[in-house]
């Protein structure tokens, strides 16, 4: 008789966000790794020696099934980054931070 043993890496939260069973990475974490450094399982282990193997592919496997949902999670989220950036308008320089307290 063959037995199947289900691989439980990946868990979701009570939002519905997948995590990497047993840490504290989110799945898209390691998404964006793989689709903004076009990095396989191995170089993203390099970036992230805690997380096992396994949980690297599990987490890639888990992104694949859902890859539309998840790539747009990933835009909105560079969207919202550069319109947070370009309302501030930069870095804040020493020079302006000390003006900025000179001036309260």
């Amino acid at each position: 008789m063959l037995v199947v043993e289900p691989i439980t890496h990946i868990r979701l939260d009570e939002r519905g966000v997948a995590w990497i069973a047993d840490s504290n990475v989110k799945v898209i974490e390691v998404a964006m790794d793989h689709s903004a450094y076009d990095w396989d399982a191995e170089e993203i282990h390099a970036a992230h020696p805690h997380l096992p193997l396994a949980q690297i592919h599990a987490a890639l496997s888990y992104y694949h099934d859902h890859k539309t949902e998840l790539d747009g999670q990933m835009e909105r989220q560079l969207e919202n980054y550069q319109r947070l950036r370009s309302e501030t308008g930069g870095p804040l320089t020493r020079a302006a931070l000390q003006a900025r307290l000179q001036d309260e």
